[in-house]
Formats: C-alpha cells, structure tokens, sequence
C-alpha cells in the first residue's frame, strides 16, 4: 500500500496531478484545500504528499488521495467514518481547510459545514454528531502563512511532537503553545488534555 509519495509534477488538473516517482507516473486525487496549495507550483517543480490509499470491491481501481500534512491525512480518515460521506464525496467536499472544517465541528456551525460542496444540513449535522469532541488537535493545524515527572515529559513531548511534524508549528512555537497551557492548567494528566488546552487557548486569542 502506497502511503507517501516524493516526485515530479508531471501535469496538472483541477482535481488530480499526475506525480512521476521512481520512472511512474501516479495519478493522485486532490482535494480542493490541498490544490490549492500545489497551484503555485509549475510542471517539473518537486511535490511531496501523504497519500490516503483507496481499493474496495465496489472500487476495485486503486485510487490515491494526496495531503500535504500527515495530520490532514488521518482528519481524512475519520471524515470518511462518517455515515453517507466516502472518499469520493469527501475529496469533492473539502473546500476549506482542515483546520476551518474542525473548528467549525467544534463549535457546531451547521452554517459553516454547509459551506462544503455537497454538504446539507442534515449531513452537516451527522457530520457534528459523529465527530465533535475529537477535532481539537486538527484545529490547531497551522496555516501556511518549574520540573516535571518523567511521564509528565513523556506526554508533553508526544502533544509537541504532533504540533511540530503534524501540525505545522516551528519548534519554538510548539513548545510556548503547551507552556501555556500548562500555565493555564497545571493538573493537566493525559496527552488529550493537553491538547484540549492548547487548542482553547489558540481560540481564544485569535
């Protein structure tokens, strides 16, 4: 199974690239947040890209989705859990960002999930009911543009490591974002706290 893919950007469509790797040329599906960032890139240039791997028996074709973020990968993942929402609808549906989509389940804005292509508000709402409550660290995803016990430091290191290699954040910023959280919460025990923390302190100052 195919899950990153390093290349040439061999042609341009408005929903696909054709990526040559290894003297083969992939076709990979785009989502519309991810091409937009591939849009400024010319023919020849080099593009890298998490890819989501889809075959089932009502798919037999092998068909390749393409991220730029691990993290926009596995949002992927759970996006297509949702009931009446598959792989195909959701790459035609992610018009937005993945950090805007996760803010907007969230904080359960029906308004802003209808923004999908393709998304009424009844889906919007399944959309809410089935994944709210497990977006904080997605909505963290940056956009382009005293001593503690040792499993204390296990977890703080795992929520900057995610910041840093998934979610975009230089290392500096990472490492102030759960400082202060922390600050905030110093009780703080488990990984998903924290970053529960950290994603409502962002919200708060933007």
């Amino acid at each position: 199974m195919i899950a990153y893919l390093e290349g040439t950007l061999l042609k341009k469509e408005d929903d696909r690239i054709i990526l040559l790797a290894g003297q083969v040329g992939y076709e990979v599906l785009i989502p519309l947040f991810v091409m937009e960032t591939i849009s400024a890139k010319s023919i020849g240039d080099t593009v890298a890209l998490f890819i989501y791997y889809y075959q089932t028996e009502r798919q037999p074709r092998p068909v390749l989705i393409g991220f730029n973020l691990e993290a926009e990968r596995e949002f992927f993942k759970m996006f297509i859990s949702v009931e009446a929402i598959g792989p195909i609808k959701a790459i035609k549906a992610l018009n937005l960002s993945v950090r805007d989509i996760a803010r907007a389940i969230e904080s359960k804005n029906l308004q802003a999930l209808k923004r999908l292509n393709g998304i009424g508000e009844r889906t919007a709402g399944k959309i809410i009911a089935t994944l709210s409550g497990k977006m904080g660290k997605f909505a963290l995803i940056r956009h382009e543009d005293g001593e503690k016990s040792p499993p204390l430091e296990d977890f703080v290191e795992q929520v900057i490591h995610v910041l840093v290699d998934q979610l975009g954040h230089k290392p500096f910023e990472a490492r102030a974002m759960v400082k202060a959280a922390m600050r905030r919460k110093p009780l703080i025990a488990n990984p998903e706290d924290l970053f529960e923390e950290v994603y409502r302190g962002e919200m708060i100052h933007e």
